[in-house]
């Protein structure tokens, strides 16, 4: 009696590929912001961890600025129009959203790498503005590379 053997095919599982449909650009440069304030945000709040850091603000000083009512709706509007920005990029009309997105974006890379200004912990505030621009960096090309569609003559 003699056996044949057939030789043993691989087997492989054929999984279907994940349904990955295009995320649109609104969504994108809304989920890009919301980043963006969890960083800024963070590196704010993780900056109270530092040594000396709230004793300054409890003798009245954050970096070199006296805190006042001033310093106060300037930082809150240096905050607030990230945060607003989500809302915009998401309800505005195609083009007003992005042209407010790459102006806003392009403001705030300096307002990001002032964070650096006369800083020691410079891994911790290097990695934090390396991030929030990186993250605005995305945005600006975003907004810039926003597709358009054909106009009819």
């Amino acid at each position: 009696m003699t056996t044949t053997t057939q030789p043993t095919q691989p087997t492989t599982s054929t999984t279907p590929a994940l349904h990955d449909p295009p995320l649109p650009v609104r969504a994108k440069l809304a989920a890009a912001w919301a980043s963006f304030m969890f960083f800024y945000i963070y590196v704010d709040y993780l900056h109270l961890y530092k040594p000396g850091a709230v004793d300054d603000i409890l003798s009245g000083v954050v970096f070199e600025f006296d805190i006042s009512q001033t310093f106060v709706v300037v930082s809150l509007a240096l905050v607030g129009v990230p945060g607003l920005m989500i809302l915009l990029s998401a309800a505005l009309p195609a083009r007003a959203s992005r042209m407010l997105n790459l102006v806003v974006a392009l403001l705030y890379v300096p307002v990001s790498a002032f964070n650096l200004a006369g800083e020691s912990w410079w891994y911790f505030y290097g990695l934090g503005a390396l991030v929030e621009i990186v993250l605005l960096g995305f945005i600006i090309r975003s907004a810039w590379t926003w597709p358009r569609t054909a106009t009819l003559p």
